[in-house]
């Protein structure tokens, strides 16, 4: 089918040449005896005008039309549109094909609800600004491929059916038809492969990777996901944060024009978590966390005895919205985060107001007045706990909470920063010597930190490191262990037995006995980039065909059954609740 050009790249320098144009019929309109008719097309919309006389047949939004035409310029302009000053003078309109009436309106602005839209995605991939969201995730692609390529990496592909492997979310399994009752695991990522092609010399590994994890979904998650995935060798954290800095400096450049200055910020873990309350600040705005815990140990609340740890935050201006319902809120909220309460105080007229207020006598009110710089009508919020973790991430919720309500996030801002010297384990709150990783059992514990493995593995941190961006974390990585020793400590300190060990890993550590280089990396989440780059809050503005967050396809409607046959043939049985 002849075309010419792309309708949304006409301009008056087209003007007296005759076109061939395709796409979509995004609105018609009559004027009595003449018509105008919004051609759409992956590049935008053209307005067509049919002069009185000219035969052309009946068409309705979302047919599919060729026509022919010169171009021609407008009297008046129409600013709202890139090809406003143009206009194509139809001479002959064809349908190629006929549409029903689509279930939405197919344009940027919609009421339609999210479902709707899900359900039928190939109609709501028409719309443009859907569209310019999926040529932010392209070009993202495109600039990651020109940048490693470059850079001396090699593109190499790692499997997908996997063997099962801890690695922090449920795994997605599949089973094996040639071998009942074993199974294989979608991969949660290539972490595996990607140390052993290190360990098999490849020395600059990357690929867009499909991801997977079964675990719950909110705004910015999906149970698949594509990462941009990196590995290296003989390179220090240092070489791999400005390797990933150069290719971040180049998306925002080349995508949104916006120069970031490198090198970029480093904060260690507990200074983000203790002042902002997060792993992953936003730190365009204040609300920052303040210890209190002398002014507090001062007062008579018994439930403050065995606390260690004691933050607050300020809300300025606040207390006289902070009504009962409110503050019934704050503390629901700070619950989630296993915190048992919220002291919560108002500044009037010199002192604090509140239930807690009669534990402090007027010595401590006035120190923590001081301490946090009350001002009038200011809203005071304390949390505290034998967990730090449960204070900081409370308080930090609460605290980004504010920051949207109270409209104190700059829009069109980027902040950009890396968190740094992650504490390698997490005590599993109420064991006495049980662990988690903090990032993944094949982390390396930095070098000045080993002496602690055996005496306090609280202490040990790690080499590992997280790019944030605008409060999300967009991608992050580590170094990693490569030697066999230490790696078997690690997986002593997280409960795991020579037995588990083996027979979960044993395949992978085999490997480290010839000879495995230092090598570490880092990871990208192509969608949370596409998602900030475009400027949406929502994941599923920027992936194709989408889950919704019940991690169901309204358009496919999978997931669903499978037929007694399907599942006779890989020996599993389904158990009826």
């Amino acid at each position: 089918m002849e075309r010419t050009d792309y309708n949304g790249e006409l301009s008056l320098k087209d003007v007296g040449r005759e076109v061939k144009l395709v796409g979509w019929v995004s609105t018609r309109r009559r004027l009595g005896a003449i018509e105008f008719i919004d051609l759409r097309d992956n590049t935008g919309i053209v307005q067509l005008y049919v002069k009185e006389g000219v035969e052309v047949p009946d068409t309705r939004n979302e047919y599919v039309i060729s026509v022919t035409g010169v171009v021609s310029k407008k009297d008046v302009p129409n600013p709202k549109l890139k090809t406003g000053e143009i206009e194509v003078v139809v001479s002959e309109l064809k349908v190629i094909n006929k549409a029903e009436n689509p279930p939405f309106i197919i344009a940027d602005k919609t009421d339609a609800l999210e479902d709707t839209r899900l359900q039928y995605r190939y109609l709501d991939l028409r719309r443009p600004e859907v569209q310019r969201k999926l040529r932010v995730r392209s070009q993202i692609v495109k600039i990651t491929h020109e940048y490693l390529d470059s850079n001396r990496f090699l593109e190499v592909e790692t499997p997908i059916l996997n063997l099962a492997t801890p690695e922090g979310a449920r795994d997605y399994i599949v089973p094996a038809r040639l071998h009942h009752g074993n199974f294989y695991a979608l991969p949660q990522s290539p972490q595996l492969f990607k140390q052993l092609l290190m360990i098999g010399g490849i020395e600059r590994y990357y690929q867009i990777a499909k991801c997977f994890r079964d675990e719950d979904l909110r705004a910015d998650r999906q149970p698949e996901f594509t990462q941009i995935d990196v590995e290296t060798s003989f390179m220090s954290q240092d070489e791999i944060l400005t390797m990933c800095e150069g290719m971040l400096k180049r998306y925002f450049k080349e995508i949104v024009n916006y120069d970031i200055e490198l090198p970029l910020r480093r904060m260690d873990f507990w200074d983000a978590m203790d002042n902002y309350g997060s792993d992953k600040p936003d730190t365009r705005y204040g609300l920052l966390l303040q210890n209190v815990y002398d002014v507090m140990k001062k007062s008579s609340f018994e439930g403050f005895k065995d606390a260690k740890y004691m933050r607050a935050i300020v809300v300025p201006g606040y207390g006289a919205k902070a009504s009962r319902k409110v503050q019934d809120e704050l503390v629901n909220e700070a619950k989630k985060f296993g915190l048992k309460g919220l002291t919560i105080l108002k500044y009037n007229a010199g002192a604090l107001n509140g239930s807690f207020a009669k534990f402090m006598d007027e010595a401590c009110q006035k120190e923590l007045a001081a301490t946090l710089n009350l001002n009038e009508d200011d809203l005071i919020l304390i949390a505290a706990s034998t967990n730090r973790r449960f204070v900081d991430f409370g308080l930090g919720a609460l605290r980004t909470r504010f920051a949207k309500e109270l409209g104190l996030i700059k829009p069109n801002t980027y902040d950009l920063l890396w968190i740094i010297n992650f504490p390698m384990f997490d005590k599993i709150e109420g064991s006495d010597n049980q662990y988690t990783a903090e990032h993944h059992p094949f982390t390396r514990p930095r070098d000045e930190d080993l002496e602690y493995l055996d005496t306090d593995p609280e202490r040990v941190l790690a080499y590992a490191y997280d790019i944030v961006i605008n409060g999300y974390e967009a991608g992050g990585g580590t170094l990693r262990i490569y030697d066999h020793d230490t790696q078997w400590k690690i997986f002593k300190l997280l409960g795991l037995s020579d037995a588990d060990a083996a027979r979960k890993f044993g395949w992978f550590i085999d490997a480290f006995k010839y000879g495995a280089p230092p090598h570490g990396g880092f990871a990208l989440g192509l969608d949370r980039l596409s998602m900030i780059l475009s400027g949406t809050e929502n994941i599923r503005d920027v992936i194709a065909f989408p889950k919704n967050l019940q991690a169901v396809d309204p358009m496919s409607k999978a997931p669903g059954e499978v037929s007694q046959g399907a599942l006779d043939d890989v020996g599993i049985q389904i158990k009826k609740d």
